[in-house]
């Protein structure tokens, strides 16, 4: 009974130890191509994008402190960007628990979640440059 325990404690932390990311498309109604992951660029202001662009999505990921890194949480956010089509992330704020909740969640055995928002965009002007690299990390 106790092994038992044990095994489901250890799945549920494998389990929620992983960033998890998801999308709310901003146009229901745009269809974009999947891209690859390594060729969403990360912004940190609308203002280094520099050519037109389309607001496509916004993300919203959580992970536990113990288990997720900010690189992490921008390595979930690239992949889904990519799942939806969108060619660049502005990213937002990455906010972590204060203290405070990290140690209430070391005494009761609970994760304390590290939380990102960003925004996924859609330059046309980049499509060229997606595809070509798409292409040649698929060989």
């Amino acid at each position: 009974m106790c092994h038992i325990r044990i095994a489901a404690c250890t799945l549920l932390l494998l389990l929620t130890g992983c960033t998890r990311t998801n999308a709310a498309l901003m146009d229901s109604f745009l269809r974009l191509a999947p891209t690859c992951p390594d060729t969403v660029w990360i912004y940190t202001t609308p203002a280094q994008v520099g050519a037109t662009a389309q607001e496509v999505a916004l993300l919203n990921s959580t992970g536990s402190t113990g288990f997720t890194s900010e690189a992490g949480m921008m390595k979930s956010m690239r992949q889904k960007a990519a799942e939806i089509g969108a060619n660049g992330i502005i990213m937002g704020n990455i906010d972590e628990p204060g203290a405070g909740a990290k140690v209430a969640a070391a005494v009761f055995g609970t994760g304390a979640e590290r939380k990102g928002k960003s925004v996924t965009i859609f330059g046309p002007s980049d499509t060229a440059r997606v595809r070509s690299f798409c292409a040649t990390a698929a060989r």
